[in-house]
C-alpha cells in the first residue's frame, strides 16, 4: 500500500484533514473535532502507512502536537507564515482547501520544520505571560487614574510614598470622585499583589534551575531574563551555533541584494517578542546601570558603538551579542569575565 501524508487545519471546534496518497490523489477529506482521542480514531486503520502528518503553529498547535505525537502519530508542525504564503495561491480559500494543501506539503516535503517546546516550557511562558498581564493591569489603572483626575485640573501631590496615598490625598475634599476612584484603586492594589505572587513563583523556578543559576551570572541578566530565555530556547541542542540565537529572535539585520542593489536595514523583529524585550532590557541595563567589575568589556564594545550611532542601536548590539549566552547553556559553563 503507498505511504500517505496527512495535513491537519485546526481551528477551536472542528479540525480538517485530508489524507493524501504519495502519487497526490485524495484518498479522504472529512472534518473532526479538535479532540486528539477522535483524529486518532478516525485515521487509525491507516496509522501503519501514514508517513507524515503536518499541522502549522498555531494557538492549539503545541497541545494537538504533543497529544497525537503521544498516540503514534509522525507529527510534523511548520512555521504558519510559511505556510500561509502556500494556501494564499489558492483561488478558494476554505478549511478542507487548506488542510489539502497541508497534506501536499506533507507529500512534497516542501517546509520548514518547527520545534514545538515542552509542556515544561510552556508552562514557564504561561507563567511569564500571566505576569506580564499583571504588569500591565496595573500600570492600565494608574494611567486610566492620572487622565480621570487630569480631567478635572487635579494633580497628585509628589510628596506622599505611595501612590495610594497621593491619589487619597488628591481627592481628600472630592467625595464623589473618590467614590468613583476608589474601586479602580482596589483593583490596581490586587494586581500588585498578584504581579508580586507570580514574581516570586518565577523567581523560585530560576533558583532551582541549573540553567538560570549559570546564565544569570552574566552582568545585567536577573531571574526573568534567564527564565525567558530558558522557557523560550526551550534546548540548548536546537541550534548548533550560538550566534543563530539572535537571528532567531529578530535581532540581526534585515538584507536585501539583488542585481547591484544590495543594502542592510533595521533587525527584522520576526521572533519571540518576548525574549526580544527582555535581551534589550537586560542589555540597556548593563549599559547604564551595571557598575565596573564583570561585564566591563561588554559595556566599552558597546559604548563604542554608542559613540558611532545611538545609544538604541548600542543596546540593540549588546542585546544580540547577550544572545550568545546559548553557548553557556551548552557547555555547562558560567560567565567569565575579560579584562577591559
Amino acid at each position: 500500500m503507498e505511504q500517505l501524508f496527512v495535513g491537519l487545519d485546526v481551528s477551536k471546534d472542528e479540525t480538517a484533514i485530508c489524507v493524501r496518497t504519495q502519487s497526490g490523489i485524495i484518498r479522504a477529506a472529512f472534518k473532526k473535532p479538535t479532540n486528539p482521542d477522535m483524529i486518532q480514531r478516525a485515521l487509525i486503520d491507516n496509522l501503519q502507512h501514514i508517513r507524515r502528518v503536518v499541522l502549522e503553529t498555531g494557538r492549539m498547535a503545541n497541545w494537538l502536537y504533543s497529544e497525537l505525537s503521544q498516540r503514534g502519530l509522525p507529527m510534523v508542525c511548520i512555521d504558519a507564515r510559511q505556510a500561509h504564503a502556500v494556501l494564499s495561491q489558492m483561488h478558494n480559500t476554505t478549511d478542507e482547501n487548506d488542510a489539502a494543501m497541508l497534506a501536499e506539503l506533507a507529500r512534497t516535503g516542501f517546509y520548514k520544520r518547527i520545534e514545538v517546546k515542552s509542556r515544561v516550557a510552556q508552562e514557564r511562558r504561561a507563567l511569564l505571560r500571566a505576569r506580564e498581564v499583571a504588569i500591565k493591569s496595573r500600570m492600565n489603572v494608574e494611567n486610566t487614574i492620572r487622565g480621570l483626575l487630569a480631567t478635572f485640573g487635579i494633580c497628585l501631590p509628589k510628596h506622599l510614598k505611595t501612590y495610594d496615598q497621593r491619589v487619597r490625598k488628591a481627592l481628600e475634599s472630592q467625595p464623589d470622585l473618590l467614590r468613583i476612584i476608589l474601586p479602580l484603586l482596589h483593583l490596581r492594589t490586587e494586581a500588585l499583589r498578584q504581579a508580586a505572587a507570580l514574581t516570586k513563583d518565577m523567581v523560585r523556578q530560576a533558583r532551582v534551575d541549573g540553567t538560570c543559576r549559570r546564565l544569570m551570572t552574566i552582568p545585567g541578566v536577573g531571574p526573568v531574563s534567564a527564565v525567558t530565555y530558558v522557557s523560550t530556547i526551550d534546548t540548548a541542542d536546537r541550534f548548533a551555533r550560538s550566534r543563530s540565537v539572535g537571528a532567531y529572535i529578530g535581532l540581526t539585520s534585515r538584507r536585501y541584494q539583488s542585481g547591484d542593489v544590495d543594502y542592510g536595514g533595521r533587525i527584522s523583529r520576526r521572533g519571540d517578542r518576548m525574549l526580544r524585550t527582555v535581551l534589550y532590557e537586560a542589555a540597556n541595563s548593563l549599559l547604564c546601570r551595571v557598575k565596573s567589575g564583570p561585564g566591563q568589556h561588554l559595556k566599552n564594545w558597546a559604548n563604542g558603538i554608542k559613540k558611532r550611532t545611538s545609544h538604541k542601536k548600542a543596546v540593540v548590539a549588546l542585546a544580540r551579542k547577550l544572545a550568545v549566552m546559548h553557548a553557556i547553556w551548552r557547555d555547562g559553563t558560567e560567565f567569565e569575565p575579560k579584562e577591559a
